[in-house]
């Protein structure tokens, strides 16, 4: 009679390994820096959720825990674009002398105008409210404010001191938006070539319509 062979003991289960942490370390952090390179690279039109995540090197699921939608995205990209702005923007008046509010005035529409030329995709996104959504961006929308206040600051500073010729403020404080804001869009949109402005000339063009304007608000020596 056969000997019936003795049952194989079964091995003890070993525990699973803990989950390993997402190797990117913030994903959030990841995919905006990656929509950030696809709208510089391709435009807003280039910008979608599951290209990021792809640039990313994640599973095309993956950002939906963070980014919902594609307008989720965009916001925070804006939000990203906006603080690098302010960055270039508080970097250049804390160079400026510190006793002198017209000159950090004249540093801030430089600032605004350099950041805008080299970055035109990213200023596009947060100047325009067709990308995203202007109220779901607080954080945007809180820096903005502060801008605004830091150069009305600065113009009513200038007032004092006496370097204005004039009293209305909130005119000149538009008045200088506009013309920053103008000369960008009219980079964004292509008009330099059809003025006579070569893309190598383009910034310095900036800095001599902004001494220009800055001349034309100043009190001159000896004006009344």
């Amino acid at each position: 009679m056969p000997v019936s062979a003795k049952p194989k003991r079964r091995s003890a289960r070993r525990p699973l390994p803990p989950p390993k942490p997402y190797h990117h370390g913030d994903l959030r952090r990841v995919l905006i820096d990656a929509a950030l390179q696809l709208v510089e690279e391709g435009g807003v039109e280039a910008l979608s959720v599951r290209e990021a995540a792809r640039r990313a090197g994640v599973s095309p699921g993956a950002p939906f825990r963070h980014f919902p939608s594609r307008v989720a995205l965009m916001t925070a990209v804006a939000e990203e674009a906006q603080r690098r702005f302010r960055a270039e923007i508080d970097a250049a008046v804390a160079e400026a002398p510190g006793a002198d509010p017209l000159a950090r005035f004249r540093s801030f529409g430089l600032a605004y105008l350099r950041w805008a030329m080299r970055n035109p995709t990213h200023f596009e996104i947060i100047s325009s409210g067709r990308y995203f959504d202007h109220d779901r961006a607080a954080e945007l929308s809180r820096d903005n404010a502060e801008l605004i206040g830091m150069t009305g600051r600065m113009l009513a500073e200038a007032f004092a001191r006496g370097q204005l010729r004039s009293a209305g403020l909130k005119r000149v404080q538009i008045a200088g938006r506009a013309l920053v804001y103008g000369f960008a869009r009219m980079n964004i949109d292509g008009h330099f070539p059809r003025w006579g402005v070569a893309a190598t000339e383009a910034e310095r063009t900036a800095e001599s319509i902004i001494d220009l304007f800055i001349e034309g608000i100043a009190r001159r020596p000896g004006e009344a």
